[in-house]
């Protein structure tokens, strides 16, 4: 019901799903758990060891959109020999046996928004749609339009009003966090509407987003090849964009465990020691007490 909640109002989670396991291990074949950007975790996959291991890894899911099989292998465990397409990490915080997990992203559709009328328009709405977007073309009073969408960091815009109305509604967008905003014109055009938009006063800031004219330049002729290049454009620049805030919180601050080699999350972190003048940190309590018996052997693994 979470799951399907959630994709029903367009956010963002990844899927953990235990596929197989080799005892001893608490988890068993189908146990599941969501993860959300911000990093909360709803179900069950695993204890203190295959927790926030899985719940790091949805997280660099959702940020590639890639899936991965993270397989944790605890003492005594069998290690997969297949390697392509698996994460490997040990789990030396129980008893032994392995542990494979499933990881999906589910990501909303991104949203592109067509601001305008024209062959352009008609082909790059075709384009869109077949490459997985969520397309919404507004025509007739556009600035209107535009009040009622939500831009994000995922969103791409075209404005393309051929003269009707490209400064109204480039002011707006580029006013918005979206990750993509464009002006089909030609150069001489572009660079007009640019300077008027500078005139009124629109920041630097947000004119350097703006791509006038749009699309890469591939010699594009036609409005079908001109829709092609901006599409490619779109494509570029999503998978050069920055991750969201939130997708990113937990990679702020992080610490290796010297006993396990697991990345911990240092502003969660539940167990943590002092030695030698600095703060360590562990993935579970049975780190920290192997640690904590013998610290000056570990001081390699913490130089590293």
């Amino acid at each position: 019901m979470l799951a399907a909640g959630l994709r029903e109002r367009g956010e963002p989670f990844a899927l953990a799903t235990v596929v197989r396991c080799e005892r001893p291990t608490s988890a068993k074949p189908g146990a599941k758990a969501l993860i959300r950007p911000d990093g909360r975790v709803a179900g069950w996959v695993g204890g203190a060891c295959a927790e926030p291991v899985v719940a790091r890894e949805a997280l660099a899911a959702l940020r590639d959109g890639q899936p991965r099989l993270v397989v944790l292998v605890g003492d005594g465990g069998r290690d997969p020999a297949r390697t392509e397409g698996i994460v490997h990490f040990p789990m030396t915080c129980h008893s032994g046996g392995t542990l494979e997990i499933y990881v999906e992203p589910f990501l909303p559709k991104a949203l592109l928004v067509l601001v305008g009328h024209g062959p352009v328009i008609e082909t790059l709405a075709t384009l869109g749609e077949t490459a997985g977007h969520a397309v919404s073309v507004l025509t007739g009073d556009a600035t209107a339009a535009l009040r009622g969408l939500s831009l994000g960091s995922t969103s791409s815009v075209v404005v393309a009003t051929h003269g009707d109305d490209d400064e109204q509604a480039l002011t707006r967008v580029l006013a918005t966090p979206a990750g993509y905003v464009s002006l089909v014109a030609s150069r001489k055009r572009a660079s007009a509407i640019v300077e008027t938009l500078r005139q009124r006063g629109v920041p630097a800031e947000q004119l350097a987003r703006l791509k006038a004219p749009a699309g890469l330049d591939i010699g594009a002729v036609t409005p079908e090849e001109i829709a092609v290049s901006i599409l490619a454009e779109i494509i570029q620049a999503r998978h050069h964009r920055p991750a969201e805030p939130a997708m990113l919180a937990t990679a702020l601050a992080e610490a290796k465990d010297p006993i396990c080699g697991m990345t911990v999350e240092v502003a969660t972190a539940r167990h943590q020691s002092d030695w030698a003048g600095r703060s360590v940190y562990f993935c579970c309590r049975h780190c920290k007490e192997t640690f904590d018996a013998e610290p000056a052997r570990y001081a390699a693994a913490l130089a590293g």
